[in-house]
Formats: C-alpha cells, sequence, structure tokens
C-alpha cells in the first residue's frame, strides 16, 4: 500500500483556538483523523507531520522525494501555512523532487483575504 504523505507548516497546531472565526473550530487532530480515514477508504495509507520550523519541512520534502523514487510514496499534501507567501527554500525543495506531485491546500479562502 503506498503512503500520502500530509505536511502541515507553521501555527496549524493552532487550529481550532486560533482566530475561529477564520480558520473554524476544527483541531489539527481533527484533520489528520479525516484524512487518515479518507486515504484509507481511498486504499492509502497517510502520515502526517507539522512543523514550525521550516528547515524541518524541508528535511520531510526531500525524504519525500527519495521514497516517492523509491516507490513507497504516492505524494505529499501540503499546507504550508505562513510559508506559502515566504518560503524560497521550501519552493526550491519541492522543485528538487519532481517528479513527486506536491498539491498545495490552505483552510481558508486566501483570495477573501
Amino acid at each position: 500500500m503506498k503512503t500520502l504523505l500530509i505536511l502541515n507548516g507553521p501555527n496549524l497546531n493552532l487550529l481550532g483556538t486560533r482566530e475561529p472565526e477564520v480558520y473554524g473550530a476544527t483541531t489539527l487532530a481533527d484533520v489528520e483523523a479525516g484524512c487518515v480515514a479518507h486515504g484509507q477508504r481511498l486504499g492509502f495509507a497517510v502520515e502526517c507531520f507539522q512543523s514550525n520550523h521550516e528547515g524541518a519541512l524541508i528535511d520531510k520534502v526531500q525524504e519525500a522525494g527519495r521514497r516517492f523514487k523509491a516507490g513507497e510514496l504516492a505524494g505529499v499534501v501540503f499546507n504550508a501555512g505562513a510559508f506559502t507567501h515566504t518560503s524560497v527554500a521550501l519552493f526550491d525543495a519541492i522543485s528538487g523532487v519532481k517528479p513527486l506531485p506536491v498539491i498545495e491546500v490552505h483552510i481558508s479562502n486566501v483570495h477573501a483575504r
């Protein structure tokens, strides 16, 4: 069974308590449990990782690239949080592990903010 990696960046550990009027009351643990359950229904194992540290996320992206090439990983779903807008290093890491599929997601409507 192939694995999907769910990566979450800075401050997403505060989901459920941080600005609930913007981000809702769902916690990161709730999001992760939903991802695991949905992945299982689709036939994937799901691993989740969150960090407030850019380097830890870069390490995970690079590791994911190796795992993809080894046939162990199907892809990455990534909510980079604030790093979405600011991290050239994460952009370079993702570019460096192509053809690894990396899907960028957001919890709120970025166009409305």
